[in-house]
C-alpha cells in the first residue's frame, strides 16, 4: 500500500523531515488551504498548540481574487508557510502532496451568506459554501491554482470538494445525538437560491420542495426515534435533490481539476454514500472517472467499514486507487496493524494516515505499526 501522511505547515520544523523519512511514509500531504482549528503540537519546542482562528490560505494572498478572497494566517511566521514546508520536504527528498480544503470556510460563509448552504427552514450554514454558486466554483478553482503556483508536488488531495451539511463540529457543538440520520440528511439539503434555480430546471417549485422538507424534518424529530435512516419524501423529489447536488459537485470538481497539472495525481476525499456531506462528500457517478484515487472515511474500525472499502475497491475503475483514511489520534485503536491489514485485504491500495503532526511521541508507535503493515508484501 502507498502511504500518505498528513501534516500542517507549522509541523514541518526541526527534525520533522528526518522523522517522516524514518517512519517510511511514501508521501506527506501538507495543508495549503485549511479551516479553523486548534491543533496540538506535541513535537514543538515553542508551545503545545496552534490556534487557527479562522479558515486560512497558507500561501501568499495576491491581488488576483474576486469578492471571495481567502484570509492569510497571522498565527504562522511566514506568509508562504505551506510553500516553505513543501520546499523543505522536497529538498530533504520527501515526496509531497498539496492538501486543499475547498468549500469549508466559516469566515467567507459569515461574510457572504448568500453563497452559503441554506436549509429548508432558511437557516444559513456559514461553514459551508454551496458549489451550486458559480462564484464558489470560481473561488475553489482560483484557490487551487494559487495553491500550486510555483510549487513542485506529486499529488493534490481534495477535501470538501462538494457540499457540507448540517452535521459539523461547530464552536462548542450542541447538536450531537439530537437528530436521526434521516433528519440530518434532510437538514443537509441546500435550499439556497442557486439550488432552487436548479430544481426549477426539473419543473419543481422551490417552495414546494422547502415545504416537503420542513414537514418531513418536523415529523422525524417529533417521532423521536434517533435511529431512523429512511424518510418519506416522494421518490421523484429525492431523485431531483440528489441529481441537482451531484451536478453542482461535478462542476466544482471539474473546475478545480482544470487547474491541476496532468503530471499530478488527483486524490479525492469522498464517501460511497451519495447523500454524504462534509469533508468527504458523496461521490458522484462521474467523479470516479475523473480522478486518480478516492479516499474513503475509515476512522471507525470494524467490519462495516472494511466491507465498504471492499465494495468500493470492487466497483471503482481499474485506473482509480482505493484509499483508506485512518487516524492514529483520538480513541486508541486496539490493533492498528491488524486494521490496516484488514483494509489492505479488502482491496485498499493506499493508506492515508492522520496525522503526522498531531500524533506525538506517545502515538508514534501506532503510526509506525500502521506504516509497517501497509508496506508488507501482499
Amino acid at each position: 500500500m502507498h502511504v500518505t501522511g498528513y501534516s500542517y505547515p507549522w509541523d514541518v520544523e526541526g527534525d520533522f523531515a528526518e522523522r517522516v523519512r524514518e517512519l517510511g511514509v511514501d508521501e506527506v500531504a501538507v495543508a495549503v488551504s485549511y479551516h479553523s482549528a486548534r491543533a496540538a503540537t506535541p513535537w514543538s519546542r515553542r508551545g503545545t498548540s496552534v490556534v487557527a482562528r479562522h479558515a486560512a490560505f497558507y500561501r501568499p494572498v495576491r491581488d488576483t481574487w474576486g469578492a471571495l478572497r481567502p484570509a492569510p494566517a497571522d498565527w504562522v511566521d511566514s506568509p508562504d508557510s505551506a510553500g516553505d514546508a513543501i520546499r523543505t520536504l522536497a529538498a530533504a527528498g520527501v515526496p509531497v502532496a498539496a492538501w486543499l480544503v475547498l468549500t469549508h470556510n466559516s469566515l467567507l460563509g459569515e461574510a457572504f451568506p448568500e453563497f452559503a448552504v441554506r436549509n429548508c427552514f432558511g437557516e444559513s450554514y456559514p461553514w459551508a459554501l454551496c458549489p451550486a454558486h458559480e462564484a464558489v466554483r470560481e473561488f475553489a478553482a482560483r484557490l487551487t491554482a494559487e495553491s500550486l503556483a510555483e510549487l513542485d508536488v506529486r499529488s493534490v488531495v481534495l477535501e470538501a470538494c462538494g457540499q457540507l451539511g448540517a452535521i459539523h463540529q461547530h464552536q462548542h457543538e450542541k447538536t450531537d445525538a439530537v437528530w436521526s440520520p434521516a433528519a440530518a440528511r434532510l437538514l443537509s439539503v441546500c435550499c439556497c437560491a442557486a439550488c432552487a434555480a436548479g430544481w426549477a430546471e426539473y419543473d419543481v417549485a422551490a417552495q414546494t420542495v422547502r415545504d416537503l422538507l420542513r414537514d418531513e424534518v418536523r415529523r422525524l424529530i417529533a417521532d423521536g426515534d434517533l435511529s431512523t435512516t429512511e424518510d418519506r419524501l416522494p421518490a421523484e423529489v429525492r431523485e431531483i435533490l440528489l441529481a441537482n447536488r451531484q451536478r453542482a459537485t461535478d462542476w466544482l470538481r471539474q473546475d478545480v481539476c482544470k487547474q491541476i497539472s496532468i503530471d499530478c495525481r488527483v486524490v479525492l476525499h469522498g464517501s460511497t454514500d451519495p447523500w454524504a456531506t462534509g469533508a468527504l462528500p458523496g461521490l458522484t457517478p462521474r467523479a470516479v472517472h475523473e480522478v486518480d484515487a478516492v479516499v474513503l472515511p475509515c476512522w471507525n474500525a470494524g467490519a462495516e467499514t472494511v466491507a465498504t472499502v471492499a465494495a468500493a475497491a470492487g466497483s471503482l475503475p481499474d485506473t482509480v486507487d482505493t484509499g483508506s483514511y485512518v487516524t492514529a489520534v483520538g480513541p486508541e485503536l486496539a490493533d492498528i496493524a491488524k486494521y490496516v491489514q484488514e483494509l489492505r485485504d479488502a482491496g485498499a491500495d493506499e493508506l492515508h494516515l492522520y496525522h503526522l503532526g498531531l500524533a506525538g511521541p506517545a502515538r508514534w508507535p501506532e503510526l509506525r505499526r500502521a506504516v509497517e503493515q501497509a508496506h508488507q508484501p501482499t
